[in-house]
């Protein structure tokens, strides 16, 4: 499964620096996220208003690149409460894909873990 993220402070990326090599990992570009994936991914976002994580909708609509999203990864501050991960719940509900993680900032070791585990039952599912 090919892992596609967003960042903007570079938390997301951080994270994704602590999965190791065992993905294929690609970055949306804000400048330019107009690119194809056409293998099953998932999306790891971050939560920001819709203004600032355009670009995620503008790679999902580029050519076939929904039909590949198999699940939506948030991360975010808790202290957000209700509004914790919100623009990963609505690609989730968008997008009609299972919101299959959440972690905060850049993640701890568990996080990691659970993180790789989320999306080997994803791949388990036929995804």
């Amino acid at each position: 499964m090919k892992i596609v993220y967003f960042t903007v402070t570079g938390q997301t990326k951080r994270f994704i620096k602590k999965l190791g090599s065992n993905y294929e990992y690609f970055e949306i570009d804000a400048a330019n996220p107009f690119f194809e994936v056409s293998d099953p991914f998932v999306l790891i976002t971050p939560t920001y208003d819709k203004q600032i994580t355009e670009p995620i909708n503008d790679f999902l609509e580029y050519q076939n690149n929904s039909h590949y999203l198999k699940g939506i990864v948030g991360t975010g501050n808790r202290n957000f409460a209700e509004l914790f991960i919100f623009t990963a719940k609505n690609l989730s509900y968008e997008y009609h894909v299972p919101l299959i993680y959440a972690f905060e900032f850049n993640g701890t070791p568990t996080d990691v873990s659970n993180f790789k585990k989320a999306v080997k039952e994803l791949e388990s599912k036929g995804h």
